[in-house]
């Protein structure tokens, strides 16, 4: 696995080395001479963009607390800003407004190093020339995440290139660019660049597996055009040519299993659904995201130290229940198994560190479920943490998981979404059937729909970081009368959980109503597509960093 990326006491240390020489003000010009003269120090610095993700400030937890807004997670426990699921958003709630610094801090970083690299023309060695594509990865990477979050067509978000600058950047703030579209344009360059100089997965050895590659370059083209269409629909046939190559050139597809895809197995961790994840060691090295233990139930019924966060509603699960209800005596032959790999219902049987238990929740709020998706290795033997899938401080619940944050299955929703898009029902159709037929549910029988679209994209995606609630803003935005009902239906709705009247009981009955922690939420209009700006950036800027209207 690899030990470079993810391994929690190495990377530490790089981050500390690339901090001072990425420094916006730096003291001195010594940098140049101190850096870059080797293949190691490139890859130090490249480790640096990569730390950040797995931690608790980004893909670790909170850049999920957001999706509170949609209707298909509850968080569980109090919050202290509920204005991330009541659409009444400041900029300064702590996990907005940390990620926002973060994703600048790896663009600033990537852009320090993208310049030297560049400069050193042809004397580039392959593992400087390798560490430049990944820096271009992944300050599109970070472009991306704040441009979707923060830009429409009336106003973009701050990005200059430092490569475009004769001699040292200047230091100064970053131009606001004039749309959207016009960031979405520089990331698109962004990711050619990658792919120019990225070598394909295949080619990395077994240390090296979860670097940038091509196809992770290619991946992010696709969602960045799909989120481009929001205003300009000619993109969808730059995904659709996106999705084409990535079958043909890349050999990218579906795992033969869903389990494939969340299982503690790493002989099927770099399959043909493969395109970008956080590869975690859990018990191994400490290394990973924590998300796994954030929602798995609070001290794990006295075995293990749960969080008890991020929790499904009765909304997602009812959405599921649409496929077939679940057969819990044949899991392997049920007829909708995606609900039982994807939630834990009151009664249904996990295996948990070496027994079997039928689900319930004593703790934190009333809900009535637990996330699935990510647990397989609290079950993966009798003792977990001996073996390794579990990691022993419960401090830091990580468990051996690729952690997915792009997969193939969205490619080809993406895909579908397109030909929908263009009046091709029976293409779409192609698209959401493999899905469904690995997931062993009933394909579609004729042509599919924008609500079929809805329904496969939810459900499929559930609980991962493909950010379902932005699709639900873009949809909202949509040409298509359909996806935006649908869209508008949820922002407008609260989400539903269950009561349960004894909560150790797993048998016991229970009513549906609405989750009570924020009971507050806006009707959704249009300007909350994005957050605002946090105030101390506006601040900073000294009147450069303009928010937008309706934010001001």
């Amino acid at each position: 696995m690899n030990k470079y990326i993810f391994g929690t006491a190495l990377l530490a240390l790089s981050l500390g080395s690339c901090s001072d020489f990425l420094d916006v003000q730096p003291e001195g010009d010594a940098m140049t001479t101190l850096y870059f003269t080797n293949d190691q120090q490139s890859i130090d610095a490249i480790d640096g963009l990569y730390y950040p993700m797995s931690t608790e400030g980004m893909f670790g937890r909170e850049l999920f607390w957001e999706q509170g807004a949609a209707n298909d997670i509850v968080w569980a426990k109090t919050r202290s800003y509920p204005t991330l699921a009541t659409f009444k958003y400041t900029g300064d709630e702590s996990p907005i407004r940390g990620s926002f610094s973060t994703f600048y801090t790896n663009m600033a970083r990537a852009n320090y190093i993208i310049k030297n690299l560049l400069a050193k023309g042809d004397s580039r060695t392959a593992i400087e020339t390798r560490s430049l594509g990944e820096a271009f990865f992944m300050r599109a990477f970070s472009h991306f995440w704040i441009a979707h979050r923060y830009g429409t067509d009336k106003l973009g978000v701050p990005f200059v290139r430092w490569e475009d600058f004769d001699g040292e950047y200047d230091n100064s703030i970053p131009p606001q660019r004039e749309t959207v579209m016009e960031n979405y344009r520089l990331i698109i360059e962004d990711l050619d660049n990658a792919i120019k100089y990225l070598p394909r997965y295949e080619e990395y050895g077994e240390d090296d597996r979860g670097r940038a590659h091509k196809a992770a370059a290619l991946g992010y083209k696709t969602k960045t055009y799909a989120y481009w269409a929001t205003w300009d629909e000619s993109k969808w046939n730059d995904v659709i040519a996106c999705v084409n190559e990535l079958e043909t050139a890349y050999g990218r597809g579906l795992a033969p299993t869903f389990d494939e895809v969340f299982g503690y197995d790493k002989s099927t961790w770099w399959g043909p659904e493969y395109i970008w994840t956080l590869p975690s060691d859990g018990g191994t090295t400490g290394g990973g995201v924590e998300l796994p233990g954030v929602m798995l139930e609070d001290k794990g019924w006295g075995v293990y130290n749960g969080w008890g966060q991020i929790k499904p509603s009765n909304d997602i699960y009812e959405e599921m229940l649409k496929d077939g209800a679940p057969d819990y005596s044949d899991i392997e032959n049920s007829p909708n198994p995606r609900i039982i790999r994807s939630i834990l219902a009151y009664g249904q049987p996990f295996h948990f560190f070496g027994n079997y238990w039928a689900y319930s929740s004593t703790s934190n709020l009333n809900v009535g479920f637990q996330v699935n998706k990510f647990q397989a290795c609290f079950g993966a033997s009798d003792d977990p943490i001996a073996d390794g899938y579990v990691n022993a401080n419960g401090n830091w619940p990580t468990v051996r998981i690729n952690f997915p944050l792009m997969r193939m299955a969205e490619m080809y929703l993406f895909r579908a979404e397109a030909y929908l898009m263009q009046g091709n029902g029976a293409k779409a159709a192609e698209d959401i059937n493999k899905i469904r037929v690995r997931a062993k549910l009933q394909p579609l029988a004729g042509n599919a729909t924008m609500a079929d679209l809805y329904h496969e994209r939810r459900c499929e995606l559930a609980f991962e970081y493909t950010n379902h609630l932005f699709d639900l803003k873009r949809w909202h935005r949509s040409s298509n009368a359909d996806i935006k009902a649908l869209a508008t239906q949820e922002l407008n709705a609260r989400p539903t959980v269950r009561f349960y009247e004894n909560r150790s009981d797993a048998s016991s009955a229970y009513r549906v109503d609405f989750y009570e922690d924020y009971p507050d939420k806006l009707q959704y209009q249009d300007y909350m597509m994005t957050f605002p700006y946090p105030s101390e950036q506006v601040t900073k800027s000294n009147g450069k960093l303009k928010q937008l209207p309706d934010w001001q």
